[in-house]
């Protein structure tokens, strides 16, 4: 059992991983700045603190926790989501390393290396221009002492959950297979093929979840990698 601090509880993310958590046996505290959506019979097992995240987060929070699970913000909110991740990865920080909790934060599959040169799908024409969040949540990450792991699924769906041991599991690369050559084509053309390997990267968010709650051990193999995650070779998933 660990103890885990949850950011975003409530949102799509954030419900999965709590709900995953109490059915482990994990001890849960949730900072949510509305906990009335929390489902009931979550809320009764949680420790509840109510709280802003758009407003300094409390130190005294982030202390005593083995892991801290952040699920708020998306990639949409431009400037708003990465100042909410420099903020929490600011608090953390401010602590003593031995009093740090492990951190896990969310990006996407266009953070992962596309190729052996490093490339990215956040450098890609049109794709950075919705993307660059998760290039400046991830180069704040680097600038931290934190033991922080970055999950870089592709969309995800509200879909039964497949087992873990099925699904590819990569370690700062694509989890899927790029075609041979493609490293020397030109953005333009590397973009729309980067786009047509999103359907195998659409993953529940249960399988998301899960992924997560299999690594809160310190200083394992995911300790300050991005880890991508694709769905069983042949398949292909669908965003509504």
């Amino acid at each position: 059992m660990s103890r885990l601090l949850i950011l975003g509880a409530t949102g799509s993310l954030g419900r999965h991983v709590l709900r995953l958590a109490l059915t482990a046996g994990h001890d849960v505290t949730v900072f949510a700045r509305t906990p009335s959506k929390l489902p009931p019979e979550a809320a009764a097992r949680v420790t509840v603190r109510t709280g802003d995240l758009d407003a300094e987060i409390p130190i005294d929070l982030l202390k005593g926790h083995d892991a801290l699970i952040n699920c708020a913000g998306h990639v949409v909110g431009g400037g708003t989501f990465t100042t909410l991740v420099d903020r929490i990865v600011t608090a953390v920080d401010s602590l003593g390393v031995d009093d740090q909790p492990i951190c896990w934060f969310l990006a996407g599959a266009a953070l992962l290396d596309l190729d052996r040169s490093g490339r990215r799908g956040v450098v890609l024409p049109i794709v950075k221009s919705t993307y660059w969040p998760h290039r400046v949540n991830f180069e704040r990450l680097g600038r931290s002492r934190l033991d922080w792991r970055l999950l870089c699924p592709g969309p995800m769906v509200d879909e039964p959950a497949l087992g873990l041991e099925r699904l590819r599991i990569s370690i700062d690369t694509v989890p899927v297979q790029v075609p041979p050559g493609a490293g020397s084509l030109p953005g333009a053309l590397v973009a729309p093929l980067f786009a047509s390997l999103i359907p195998q990267m659409i993953v529940p968010y249960a399988n998301a979840a899960a992924l997560i709650l299999a690594n809160l051990d310190r200083g394992n193999a995911m300790s300050r990698r991005r880890v991508g995650l694709a769905l069983p070779l042949g398949m292909t998933g669908r965003k509504p």
